[in-house]
């Protein structure tokens, strides 16, 4: 009786609402919204978003700590310095769009992309471009996370597909090597860019075959431990094709420093916003270098330290800092050594001011610095004989020098400095293939410090290099393990359960920190 009255107070309110429909549709339309896909806005957009998301949680809290570039005395965002707090991890997986559904994500972007400019011949280049930024994009999905939503990803709103498969990361290595592949010979000198819309190149199809052909080069050194055969042959492959070896082709974004935080720097307004924001007392989520990272540069007599790092003093009457950059005053904190602030905490090392927490500052996207290493690595494995180790290794630390300039006066480094390192620090000839990887490493931990955190997690994983000693803070997720892998959000076993728990099962049966990707042995 009581659901028949329902429907009998329900069918008038029906009857009205139908009578009121007439034009309601297109009320409810917005007019200043774009009901069509503009490829050039959306570019710009996966670009930026790519580049940017979860920065603090990812590649400043969980593989800065974890790879000890920094060091916290506070518990709840030691994600890397104590392997705690998992769900710094899972933001990363914003990449596909908010599990409400209320956001969209660089791959639904980037997706959307390639569809409205798939089938005009016109536009081949700005294809091909977006295909080789799709594939830097699942690059670093599929080595966080390992097996992910590629395939069928990013279709939601074209195909209805609200629950993609998860691809086995092996597949996905392979389609995004024949993606670089083809998308790199597809380009057509005579047909339109993306132009200013891509704020990399500029529309420059020539560099961004050298960027295509560099991803190539990382991928394929990425294969190493698990089919070094079909590593040579891409490695070979994209050094044939011509890499990033000049300067002036660096892949950058540019940024100001303006009052609109979306044209900042990333990196140094989330930094600026976590922890470093006054000088002196407390920082927000207690953060300073980490000991491993400052007694390396002052070890090697490394100039960067002077570029990155400072040290704030006090003046007489304490009211006022200074940011210090001496050899001598610089102090890493030690990883996991506290859990209330430090009596000291003033005197430990933080990023400077003057170039890295520069609004201004480029974002450095992908550099000659790293692909000198990769040849030399290369070089030592005896799959390029075009040049050696050592005069890859030694173009790697002038480049990786020299790039700081682009921060600033402050991040100016002089030929005499670079030099004296290179004295001072002489590439192992003499040394085994696994000695000689492992300078090569440390090397790129410190190069790619600030310009690409998840690559110095990847190259970590694979080679092991350079060592580093675990930490084992009590009630820690890892039992003293250094997290090896990121943690999938919980939501993706409520919204895909059946496909999340197959790819679970595929990868030993856990999600967590110490789960390992299929590439890692």
């Amino acid at each position: 009786m009581k659901k028949f009255l329902r429907l009998l107070y329900l069918a008038p309110m029906a009857l009205l609402l139908a009578a009121c429909d007439n034009g309601f549709e297109e009320m409810n339309v917005n007019p200043n919204a774009s009901t069509a896909v503009v490829p050039g806005f959306l570019f710009t957009r996966a670009q930026l978003s790519a580049v940017s998301n979860n920065y603090t949680g990812a590649a400043y809290l969980t593989i800065g700590g974890s790879m000890q570039h920094f060091a916290t005395y506070k518990e709840v965002p030691a994600a890397g310095d104590k392997y705690f707090n998992y769900t710094y991890s899972t933001g990363s997986w914003g990449m596909y769009g908010g599990t409400d559904m209320t956001t969209q994500g660089s791959i639904i972007d980037i997706e959307q992309v390639i569809s409205a400019v798939n089938t005009a011949p016109a536009d081949v280049n700005k294809l091909s471009v977006a295909r080789i930024w799709k594939a830097y994009m699942y690059h670093r999905l599929t080595d966080l996370y390992g097996d992910i939503p590629y395939s069928q990803a990013g279709k939601a709103l074209t195909d209805k597909n609200y629950t993609p498969v998860y691809d086995q990361q092996s597949a996905i290595y392979a389609d995004m090597l024949k993606e670089l592949e083809q998308a790199i010979a597809a380009f057509d000198p005579a047909q339109a860019t993306f132009g200013t819309s891509d704020l990399i190149y500029g529309g420059d199809i020539t560099k961004w075959k050298k960027f295509g052909y560099s991803l190539m080069l990382r991928l394929g050194m990425r294969l190493t431990q698990v089919d070094a055969a079909l590593a040579k042959t891409w490695v070979q492959k994209a050094i044939a094709g011509g890499v990033i070896t000049s300067d002036s082709d660096i892949a950058t974004i540019a940024y100001v420093d303006g009052s609109v935080t979306a044209s900042r720097n990333f990196i140094a307004s989330g930094l600026m916003g976590t922890d470093y924001v006054t000088p002196g007392g407390d920082n927000v989520e207690g953060g300073k270098f980490s000991k491993t990272l400052i007694d390396h540069l002052k070890t090697t007599k490394d100039p960067r330290l002077n570029v990155i790092s400072i040290v704030w003093v006090p003046s007489a009457d304490g009211k006022t800092f200074t940011a210090d950059t001496t050899t001598a005053l610089q102090k890493g904190m030690q990883n996991a050594a506290f859990n209330s602030l430090p009596a000291d905490f003033n005197s430990y090392s933080e990023p400077n001011p003057n170039t890295i927490l520069k609004y201004s500052a480029p974002l450095l996207v992908f550099t000659s610095a790293e692909v000198h290493l990769l040849l030399a690595e290369a070089a030592v494995r005896g799959w390029y004989s075009a040049g050696t180790a050592q005069a890859e290794y030694n173009s790697a630390v002038t480049s990786g020098m020299k790039q700081w300039a682009l921060f600033g006066s402050a991040g100016t480094i002089s030929d005499a400095k670079i030099n004296a390192y290179l004295t001072a620090n002489p590439y192992k000839t003499s040394g085994s293939v696994d000695e000689q990887i492992e300078q090569i490493s440390t090397q790129k931990w410190v190069t790619l410090f600030l310009e690409d955190e998840y690559e110095i997690f990847s190259n970590w994983r694979r080679t092991g290099y350079p060592k580093l000693t675990p930490t084992n803070y009590p009630g820690n997720l890892t039992g003293g393990k250094i997290p090896t892998r990121f943690q999938i959000p919980d939501s993706e076993g409520i919204y895909n359960e059946t496909n999340f728990i197959e790819a679970r099962t595929r990868q030993g049966g856990t999600n967590n920190l110490s789960s390992v990707v299929w590439w890692d042995k």
